[in-house]
């Protein structure tokens, strides 16, 4: 079977969160299966030029976006044992550092979606079985398969596959550029229409063979409308071919055990190393050292679904009735920035903070804390929580999305953090305080973390789902 696996950023090349994790670690995981599972990526100009000296060009066509005609250069580039094709155009993708947020946004990712499509002929001796899309950037490529190369010879068969990773973002844009910029007619307007826009998620839903999400939870709640952001109709009325497949970490980048970038190494059998790291994380943020004071971790985009109001609301109470600490990492909406600024100046040797994304910084963070906060108002999977238990930070969470799937609660003995269900301040507080008094019973605590740390949240169990997935769509395709 051979899957082509198309997003608009992956590991180690691009990255602006989480999909890019997925799309670095799923196909590595397929291929160990003997899925011949290929990337296919924006050559972006931004991507670090050690990386680029490694790509191999191997040839250019001619794609068409709507009435225009423009150039793709289609380059190869290896990495963990997958194929990468990286596919260039440095009128779209000669940009800043940023990889969204452009005028042009649609235009870009239209010409990169039909490019996914014209490139596959031009591939000597391999054809995939299904093209697995992600989010509305690469939404296009089921519906242009179902527009313009259905019919074609070497595309009949190919089956197609779209991962909603957060359903918030959909490719929305006014209906006027229906034929201008994607080349739909008006008869296919109904492919893409939501609401009087254009909806590219929607398309991509309507137009797939098949609709994953990130967690089994994460698809049940995006069917009602508190989570869908105005899908819910359209995804109940295609439910049929819709699930939910937790999204797992690559166990092997993130070890205790053999990561570079944290103080000392450690293990669930041989834990002793993480009072280390405690200690230089502290220090690194300027923090009193104090070992048993339990110190909660923050990593995370400050923006409001990231449950943030609940933690403005009741981390400066917590802060004065306790003796724990705190250490964020993030950026987002100024609002959330000044107030984590204001705590760590009215907190100083308490809470420390860096408007930033480090990643040798976030895994200080998970290797030196105790806990973990993640009280998401809306959470599809969720990483951080997995990563944090790899570290044998404990994680408080709400129980949404990925973070149901893959944290439970520790009350009655058996799970691997604390959880908590209602979407309000008080509820998080009551959490964090049963997190603190778990803590000082320091035999106990001993025991969560080891079975924190021995949770299995590898790519072997999803990749087995996917493969699944993708026998169904195709009858078992081709080794």
């Amino acid at each position: 079977m051979k899957v082509l696996f198309a997003a608009s950023e992956a590991l180690p090349f691009k990255s602006s969160g989480g999909l890019a994790e997925v799309a670095g670690s799923l196909p590595k995981a397929l291929r160990r299966r003997l899925v011949g599972a290929r990337v296919v990526m924006p050559l972006y100009d931004s991507i670090a030029g050690e990386l680029q000296d490694q790509m191999t060009f191997l040839t250019h066509l001619v794609v068409p976006v709507a009435w225009r005609r423009q150039y793709c250069g289609v380059f190869e580039a290896r990495s963990g044992g997958v194929i990468y094709y990286l596919l260039d155009n440095q009128y779209y993708f000669k940009r800043g550092r940023q990889i969204y947020g452009y005028y042009d946004d649609a235009e870009r990712f239209a010409f990169f979606s039909r490019a996914v499509l014209e490139f596959l002929p031009h591939l000597e001796g391999w054809r995939p079985d299904v093209i697995h899309c992600n989010d509305w950037q690469t939404a296009l490529v089921p519906v242009f398969q179902t527009v313009f190369y259905a019919k074609l010879a070497f595309y009949q068969g190919i089956r197609t596959v779209f991962t909603i990773h957060n359903i918030e973002y959909q490719g929305r844009y006014g209906m006027d550029i229906l034929t201008d910029v994607f080349g739909l007619d008006v008869r296919h307007r109904s492919l893409v229409e939501h609401d009087g826009d254009i909806n590219l998620m929607k398309g991509g839903i309507e137009c797939a063979d098949a609709v994953t999400t990130v967690s089994p939870t994460y698809a049940k709640e995006i069917l009602t409308p508190w989570y869908s952001h105005g899908l819910d109709t359209i995804l109940e009325r295609r439910r049929h071919k819709v699930s939910g497949i937790l999204n797992g970490i690559d166990t092997e980048g993130y070890d205790p055990a053999c990561d570079p970038a944290i103080a000392a190494s450690y293990s669930a059998e041989n834990p002793g190393g993480k009072k280390e790291n405690k200690a230089a994380l502290q220090a690194l943020f300027g923090l009193a050292q104090t070992p048993g004071a339990p110190l909660f971790g923050i990593v995370s985009r400050l923006v409001a679904h990231k449950g943030l109001d609940l933690l403005c609301a009741k981390l400066e109470e917590m802060l004065q009735s306790s003796d724990a600490q705190l250490v964020v990492l993030g950026t987002g909406e100024e609002r959330y920035e000044r107030f984590f600024s204001a705590l760590a100046a009215r907190f100083p040797g308490r809470a420390g903070v860096r408007l930033d994304f480090i990643p040798t910084v976030a895994r200080q963070i998970y290797a030196g804390s105790d806990l973990l906060l993640m009280p998401s108002k809306s959470e599809p999977c969720g990483l951080s929580q997995m990563i944090a238990l790899r570290y044998g930070a404990i994680p408080i969470v709400r129980e949404t999305g990925g973070l149901k799937d893959s944290v439970q609660d520790s009350g009655a003995g058996a799970g691997n953090g604390f959880t908590f269900a209602d979407y309000n301040a008080e509820a998080l507080l009551h959490a964090m305080r049963r997190a603190m008094q778990g803590y000082r019973d320091a035999e106990g605590w001993a025991l969560l973390v080891r079975r924190a740390m021995e949770c299995d949240f590898s790519w072997s169990r999803s990749a087995n789902d996917y493969i699944r997935l993708y026998k169904a769509l195709t009858g078992g395709g081709q080794k």
